[in-house]
């Protein structure tokens, strides 16, 4: 194990390799805020906290398969229309996963087309009517037209809230 100058400098180390963020290992490690993007920075640079990172993944097992149970958490979200929770469980999947897996992307429309309904799904409905219009401003400029898209919103909402009484 790397001798360490400070216990402070293992502190950080230590919230570093659990939260992969500079900024908020320093904070954790005892330095202040104002300057702990800074001091993290500069830690990170140095080959003796960089050796003790490398040395607590190494130390680091589990039984728990992480990347199938963060499929799972995404899975259950998609199914359950909880868009924030699975964009999280992607987050956290592409951090396990080292963010170094090549994404060759769809190759054909039909591939294209299922990704961006799945997608369209996650967002929501009145999450993707507004993008829609954001997107597409010129296809909406007609008031009469957004006044219709904007009363089968409302119309969508009351359904759902019927739904759920």
């Amino acid at each position: 194990m790397p001798k360490l100058d400070k216990e402070k400098h293992e502190q950080f180390c230590q919230h570093y390799f659990i939260s992969r963020n500079a900024t908020k290992a320093a904070q954790a490690a005892g330095y202040a805020e104002a300057s702990a993007y800074n001091q993290g920075y500069v830690l990170l640079k140095r080959p003796e906290i960089q050796e003790r990172i490398e040395e607590l993944s190494g130390e680091v097992s589990t039984d728990v398969d992480v990347i199938s149970e963060l499929e799972k958490q995404y899975e259950q979200a998609k199914i359950n229309g909880h868009g924030q929770t699975a964009l999280k469980a992607l987050e956290l999947l592409s951090r396990v996963r080292g963010n170094n897996q090549e994404d060759t992307g769809p190759l054909d429309m039909e591939a294209l087309e299922d990704r961006v309904k799945n997608a369209m799904y996650i967002i929501g409905k009145e999450k993707m009517f507004e993008l829609l219009i954001k997107t597409f401003p010129e296809e909406f400029v007609d008031d009469e037209e957004l006044e219709a898209v904007e009363q089968v919103m409302e119309e969508d909402k009351a359904i759902l809230e019927q739904l759920d009484d």
